[in-house]
């Protein structure tokens, strides 16, 4: 089976064709610029793995929101039980980038995160 790929990893974005049989280990991947677009492709045959970007309701903060994403990819079939995880927080402003809001989210070995400075409002 053969399988066209745009590699996401850099912004070069490679055109790479990857050769392969399911259920098998081997991959044959060609148009590969480094590595990493190497390693993007088999990933994506065995293992997809996505990062997920969302928002968190913050009581008594500046915003009425604050932006979160993960720390670390987790598989794909993951993303709607994570998000729903994330739906469900509330959190109390003052927060600050990088505290973690959920830690090791559904033993993904992935933690939610801050990524914005969000003040009390006075």
């Amino acid at each position: 089976m053969i399988r066209p790929f745009t590699c996401i990893v850099c912004p070069n974005g490679c055109e790479i064709t990857a050769e392969y049989e399911p259920g098998r280990e081997e991959i044959s991947v060609k148009g590969a610029g480094c590595p990493r677009g190497n390693e993007y492709v088999r990933q994506e045959l065995i293992e997809p793995r996505r990062t997920i970007a969302s928002s968190v309701r913050l009581l008594h903060g500046e915003l009425p929101l604050v932006s979160v994403r993960l720390d670390k990819p987790v598989r794909r079939e993951m993303i709607p039980a994570v998000m729903e995880e994330i739906q469900k927080q509330q959190l109390e402003a003052p927060v600050q980038i990088g505290d973690v809001v959920i830690a090791n989210v559904l033993d993904s070995g992935s933690n939610v995160i801050i990524t914005k400075n969000v003040a009390r409002a006075d």
